[in-house]
């Protein structure tokens, strides 16, 4: 199998597991006991937090350890809404459900939402933050990079907003590290989310990157962990196994920069040639992801497919993908449905090659002439 579903998560490098496997074998101590072992495992997490904090330009004691991205987003939104009794809730319209949700769910609790629009590029539509909202939020959400399209938001525009209007800001981050530059001073945002499986670490640890200056009330409680915003015992092993991917997150932007942006392009023009639509390739997307559709030719046929011809791919977003329903962020750009439906989605990862890209090319042609042949013949 060819793998190109590097946006719904990576396999874990090397360097990683390395880093990480004392830590099941050897080093299993407590963080919060006191003894010897307590104590490694405390030296560990904290050495850790620091190259989560230099991948992102963070102080340390910005980073808040969680299990997922989705419990990063879902933290800050409901430690707002306990924090902030009388917030407006905004968030765009091709947010990850792990935002919407949430969000969403505040209204039986008496809260206010707008789900801001974007544009046919998929790119936040700033006229109707200025004019169109009659009542303007205290909380905006924006993903930096989309994890379908791979569109880049223009955040300066967004947060400079944000700061003229009193909003505190967040920016989930999670398919924007270690493929382009995250600087959480630089963004000047409030909250910022990253997580571990999408830059060669291991599943089930992100984190949750938060200005001290905001007033956030833990959403899990208990022992007190993670400076009180996030109780329970640390996944000592995983922290661990972020820290390193962190670490290595530099490295890997300059490879899609320069090695994985030319694949990208050739796939690209090969997609054209073959009828395909590119979704927001007319604006800034991250060099990884391409994703497109062939008008009448259904998307999960089409992958169903090209798995069987040893290419895993996606359809949207992994978290969604055994929906029937067209992407909402295809729906949201204006993408008529019959085409959403058709839409895949390539996503690379830095170790892959030309030629396997050139091996999906042949594969990909091939298997659509047939199935527009069998779709002309049911005609």
């Amino acid at each position: 199998m060819i793998y190109l579903d590097n946006n719904a998560t990576t396999a874990i490098h090397p360097e990683v597991l390395k880093e990480m496997m004392p830590f099941f074998t050897e080093q299993h101590g407590n963080p919060t006991s006191n003894h010897r072992f307590g104590r490694r495992a405390h030296t560990a997490i904290e050495e850790a937090r620091e190259k989560v904090a230099y991948a992102v330009n963070a102080h340390p004691s910005q980073i808040v350890f969680t299990a997922s991205g989705t419990e990063s987003n879902n933290t800050i939104i409901n430690g707002i809404a306990e924090g902030y009794s009388d917030s407006i809730f905004a968030y765009s319209a091709i947010e990850h459900p792990c935002i919407s949700k949430p969000i969403e769910a505040l209204k039986k609790r008496g809260f206010s939402s707008i789900e801001v629009s974007v544009d046919q590029n998929g790119l936040v539509n700033m006229e109707s933050l200025n004019d169109g909202l009659s009542d303007k939020p205290t909380f905006i959400s924006v993903m930096m990079a989309n994890n379908e399209t791979g569109v880049i938001q223009n955040m300066s525009e967004i947060v400079h907003w944000a700061k003229k209007n009193k909003a505190i800001v967040h920016t989930d981050a999670v398919q924007a590290l270690g493929k382009i530059n995250v600087d959480f001073e630089a963004l000047n945002v409030d909250a910022l989310t990253i997580s571990s499986h999408k830059i060669y670490g291991p599943q089930g640890v992100a984190a949750l990157v938060v200005n001290n200056k905001i007033d956030v009330v833990p959403f899990i409680k208990g022992g007190g962990q993670e400076k009180g915003l996030r109780s329970g015992t640390e996944n000592l092993a995983g922290i661990i196994g972020f820290g390193k991917a962190c670490e290595r997150a530099a490295g890997n932007a300059v490879i899609f920069r320069e090695k994985i942006k030319p694949l990208q392009a050739h796939l690209e023009k090969h997609l054209a040639s073959m009828g395909a639509v590119v979704f927001g390739d007319q604006t800034e997307r991250l060099p990884n992801t391409s994703f497109f559709a062939f008008p009448r030719l259904d998307g999960v046929t089409l992958l169903t497919a090209l798995d069987k011809k040893g290419f895993a791919i996606a359809s949207g977003s992994a978290c969604s993908s055994n929906s029937n329903e067209p992407s909402h962020v295809l729906l949201a750009m204006g993408i008529d449905k019959d085409l959403a439906q058709g839409a895949i989605r390539v996503s690379m990862g830095v170790d892959v090659t030309m030629e396997q890209i050139k091996e999906f090319i042949v594969v990909l042609k091939s298997e659509v002439a047939r199935l527009k042949q069998l779709a002309a013949m049911a005609a």
